[in-house]
């Protein structure tokens, strides 16, 4: 068929719009002998009939293969230059008490990056050492509680945190192990609001400024550092700009040699997961050859050890391992005038939107979409799935091919939704957050209890004078 000009130049007309596309969807995804698409063995249209539209699912026994992939991936790759590894679980991409226990009994240990975060991974049984916790603007709170939890690692990223987690540690009379988060001016090549490591941003403090705010920690006896934490970027495909970062980071950590020990290098991550057919992901095995190659290269050229490893794969673990079901509900073709005539986009609007994903709107995130309870034969159209929100920016996809005799009531399934919305899900418009639902074996369980129209009442001063909060643990 010939595509609609309105597509994107990326994007082809498929000759089976009922195909999942390889490394897309999740690894126990698939189409069942009668065209419905049931995950780890559980039919789309049994999981909404008992759980609801919209339904986050997530795969579980692939989240687990992935964690364990990564894990195995680094440790071989760092152990051949004679490195150890430890991998964390990026906790704002999704936690819950049942994932992290996954990503635990995995071997994985988990990076959280606020109060919540560091109260439920303590509340799931994590050991504090095995946590490591982030944040530009960590309250003196959210330290305190850390500290007195004894969680493994706090990253500084500011000067004033410096003194900050030492009086916290003083207090509690214990001597609280850190990383200073720097800023190398490396810039992976991603959205600008992904950006996490370019001069003229939040995150972290420029490596000229390093040594004086090291010499600081190792002056203050409540504190010990363990070395210095990169992060360049998110969504990121190839090793370039995590090798240019590697040099400069080995350069100062070889400076810093010079006034005590720096046993560790927290290289960071945030690794590209597949949301579109074009998306080429580079495997981890190899990801994790070439970094290690990076870290020896660079520590012979500096004159030093090469130090232990620390990483933080980022979506990688769950992103791929999730999905969103929708049931459509109105549709219409829209005309649309283009340099070589008119065109039809055909918009498909479903029971959720923004509150539930909210990256297509953030940061123009594109995604996969296919009919789940039935395959079909019908010629391929352009569409973009909307939401129901009054918002002209409410969509879930931009542009997909779905069959054409997609119809209210249809279930649509939208892949790698495991990382950021769940996490970013709001009540806009006063929608309910949905259920988060594990597949495994034949079998589905909630993790996550979906709200009901009564939780948003409950929380109403004015329908509940009692719901004030007050006392409350925030």
């Amino acid at each position: 068929m010939t595509a609609n000009p309105l597509a994107p130049p990326w994007l082809e007309a498929p000759a089976d719009s009922n195909a999942l596309a390889d490394g897309v969807w999740s690894a126990n995804a698939r189409r069942a002998s009668g065209g419905e698409l049931e995950v780890a063995g559980v039919p789309a249209s049994a999981l909404t009939a008992e759980f609801g539209s919209p339904l986050y699912v997530l795969d579980e026994a692939d989240a687990r293969a992935r964690a364990a992939r990564i894990r195995t991936s680094f440790e071989t790759a760092f152990a051949a230059i004679g490195a150890t590894v430890t991998v964390y679980y990026a906790g704002k991409a999704f936690l819950s008490a049942e994932v992290a226990r996954w990503m635990d009994e995995e071997g994985l240990a988990i990076d959280v990056a606020s109060g919540g975060e560091l109260a439920l991974a303590l509340a799931a049984g994590i050991a504090p050492s095995r946590l490591g916790l982030h944040g530009n603007n960590k309250s003196l709170d959210e330290l305190d509680r850390a500290v007195a939890a004894g969680v493994g690692a706090v990253v500084l990223d500011s000067a004033i945190e410096i003194e900050r987690v030492a009086d916290a540690a003083r207090r509690h009379g214990v001597v609280q192990r850190v990383r200073l988060r720097v800023n190398t001016g490396v810039h992976a090549h991603t959205h600008e609001y992904l950006a996490t490591a370019r001069e003229d941003q939040k995150f972290g403090v420029p490596l000229g400024e390093v040594a004086g705010h090291v010499a600081r920690i190792r002056s203050l006896e409540s504190l010990e550092f363990l070395g210095l934490h990169s992060h360049i970027g998110s969504q990121i495909f190839d090793v370039s700009g995590f090798v240019e970062a590697i040099g400069r980071l080995l350069a100062v950590h070889a400076m810093l040699l010079e006034g005590g020990p720096v046993p560790e290098l927290n290289i960071g991550g945030g690794f590209g997961i597949a949301y579109t057919s074009v998306d080429r992901v580079t495997p981890i095995e190899l990801m994790a050859e070439q970094l290690a190659e990076a870290v020896a290269r660079e520590a012979e050229r500096n004159g030093v050890a090469v130090p232990n490893i620390a990483i933080e794969p980022g979506r990688a673990v769950i992103g791929p391992a999730g999905l969103t079901l929708y049931t459509v509900g109105t549709i219409k073709d829209v005309e649309v005038a283009t340099a070589f005539g008119s065109a039809v986009r055909r918009y498909v609007s479903v029971d959720g939107g923004m509150s539930d994903n909210v990256r297509p709107a953030l940061y123009g995130a594109d995604y996969s979409t296919r009919i789940a309870g039935r395959a079909s034969d019908a010629e391929p159209v352009l569409v973009r799935i909307a939401g129901k929100h009054c918002e002209s920016g409410d969509i879930v996809v931009h542009a997909d091919y779905l069959p054409g005799d997609v119809a209210p009531g249809d279930l649509l399934a939208v892949a790698a939704t495991g990382a950021y919305c769940w996490s970013l899900a709001s009540n806009y418009n006063y929608l309910v957050r949905p259920p988060v639902v594990a597949v495994a074996n034949g079998a589905a369980r909630v993790i996550v209890r979906g709200e009901t129209e009564a939780d948003l009442l409950a929380r109403d001063t004015g329908l509940n004078p009692t719901a004030s909060g007050e006392g409350a643990t925030r």
